[in-house]
């Protein structure tokens, strides 16, 4: 009987991906860039990429209208150019005559079309059709034309109309979700295009055996010029992140990203830098990460001492952020010195937003004034977390002890905490909100007094930061709008619905081998620029 050869040629690849020799090199001489996804992939459809993993997979796959280069400032992809009318309502994008989809039996003679703004179209309808059901439904939610949000006016040419004027809406515009996909190959595969993935990036799919491998090899028709530099790449799906560090150690993978608490000490110093005994072997990329990490009061508490600024701004004034983050961190991360805007974006500005320090003396002050002297009379309450969080809360409530302010800590599941602190069962909890687009107005949204928990768990509601943050949604010159973004950031230190502890950090591990990977301040996985020696 007769095999299929492509039968053979796929049982070769898987069989490849699973070779654990230290080098990058096939047998054939190709060279594929091998990292982890111990949290495994749901999906390689992009109206599906809600987390990290599918984000970094489709993101190889997949291109956008714009992308966001290493400084979060947004850049042309599929399309070439675009503008923005006076009221700020019509965005219009002029594509690029050189983009194809990668080459699919669907398309005539099994060659890639040539990409055009029906696709765009398409696209975009799809994140918001029901039936679809894309967890990205929310970007575009009370933001669109109700009559024609997306437009075809030819060929070449996308247009946007938004409801209202929205300026973040290019910086959206980079998330997966609004990667472009054709309507031929979506709608023949339905639900299995998330294993059949087409699209336009330096990358496409070739195999995937879930759970074990998922492989891709180079386009060798990417619209830009000369990339990819490497001919492929492998993912693996070692369950636990101590296999990830012990694969990558013994030189099976290029790359690892973060590090877990129980071995952050065999890789890196108190200060953060790589060991000097592992110089020769590894490099590590560091760059601020759009994650700020923080406490919170719930101002709809009914203990009387959190309703009070001053207690709230004492628990601010009662801890040292800096030796936090050098004996709990590794100082992975920087303390949080301004708002809750954090480092990396153009907004965070140190000198227009003066956060809090370590002020023991400011701290009983305050106290003092809210009438509570060395915390007497501070009626009991609770610091809930995660098992994640417990060392710095911790020290957190230690230190807050020796001004008098007492709290116990209480450990729940994530899922479970997420559930009280929506339904406003909690007074004080520590949470964490990485940004979904690179503009800070997807910081400053958590404490909009319009929105429901989420994002708005504090139940913060303050008519100067609404009118403000009101403003900033329509103002088109960056300049002005980061402006009334740090003029909201103050009143969050003034009132402080919120305790700042620190911006988190993007932390990259590779082999010396590597050269030409970015790091990017959300933490994207972008291949197309790397090199293998």
């Amino acid at each position: 009987m007769k095999q299929n050869p492509i039968y053979f040629l796929s049982l070769l690849i898987i069989a490849c991906a699973f070779c654990s020799c230290s080098s990058t090199e096939t047998q054939s001489n190709k060279k594929f860039f091998r990292y982890n996804q111990s949290s495994g992939i749901a999906s390689l459809d992009p109206a599906f990429a809600k987390d990290q993993a599918t984000i970094w997979a489709t993101t190889q796959l997949f291109d956008g209208l714009v992308q966001v280069d290493e400084n979060l400032q947004v850049q042309p992809a599929i399309a070439k150019s675009w503008s923005i009318s006076e009221d700020g309502l019509t965005y219009t994008f002029q594509l690029r005559d050189d983009v194809y989809f990668h080459d699919d039996a669907l398309f005539n003679d099994g060659k890639g079309r040539k990409v055009n703004a029906q696709d765009v179209v398409y696209s975009f309808g799809r994140i918001i059709n029901d039936q679809v059901a894309s967890p990205g439904r929310w970007i575009f939610t009370d933001r669109l034309d109700e009559t024609m949000p997306f437009k075809a006016v030819d060929q070449h040419t996308f247009q946007l109309t938004l409801r209202k004027a929205f300026r973040p809406i290019l910086g959206i515009l980079t998330m997966p979700y609004c990667f472009i996909v054709p309507q031929e190959v979506v709608e023949h595969y339905g639900k299995d295009f998330r294993t059949h993935p087409v699209g336009t990036g330096a990358f496409m799919f070739k195999v995937w055996k879930e759970g074990e491998v998922l492989v891709y090899e180079k386009n060798p028709q990417y619209f830009e010029s000369g990339k990819p530099y490497i001919d492929g790449v492998r993912i693996s799906f070692f369950d636990t992140k101590k296999t990830e560090y012990m694969k990558f150690r013994e030189g099976a993978l290029d790359f690892i990203s973060g590090i877990d608490a129980t071995f952050k000490d065999e890789l890196l110093s108190k200060e953060g830098t790589i060991l000097p005994a592992l110089k020769d072997q590894f490099i590590l990329l560091k760059a601020p990460y759009l994650n700020s990490e923080y406490l919170a009061f719930n101002l709809n508490t009914k203990n009387e001492a959190l309703q009070k600024k001053e207690v709230r701004q004492a628990i601010n004034y009662g801890f040292d952020r800096v030796k936090m983050m050098q004996y709990l961190r590794n100082n992975i991360g920087k303390p949080a010195d301004a708002g809750f805007i954090p480092a990396g974006l153009p907004a965070y500005n140190t000198t227009a937003v003066k956060g809090y320090t370590y002020n023991v003396e400011k701290a009983k002050q305050l106290l003092t004034q809210a009438g509570y002297p060395n915390g007497k009379g501070i009626p009991p309450f609770k610091l809930m977390t995660n098992a994640s969080y417990q060392d710095l809360g911790t020290f957190i409530l230690k230190q807050l002890s020796e001004i008098g302010i007492k709290a116990d800590m209480e450990i729940n599941q994530s899922s479970f905490l997420r559930q009280m602190m929506v339904k406003g069962e909690v007074d004080f909890f520590r949470g964490s909100w990485i940004a979904d687009y690179p503009d800070g107005e997807n910081f400053l949204t958590v404490f909009y007094g319009g929105n429901p928990a989420p994002p708005n768990y504090t139940r913060f509601k303050n008519a100067e930061f609404d009118a403000l943050y009101q403003q900033a949604l329509t103002e088109n010159n960056d300049s002005k709008r980061y402006d009334l973004y740090q003029q909201m950031d103050r009143i969050l230190i003034e009132e402080a619905p919120v305790v700042p502890l620190f911006y988190d950090e993007v932390t990259l591990f590779t082999q010396k081998n590597v050269s030409g990977l970015k790091t990017n301040a959300q933490n994207l996985l972008v291949l197309k620029n790397v090199q293998l020696k």
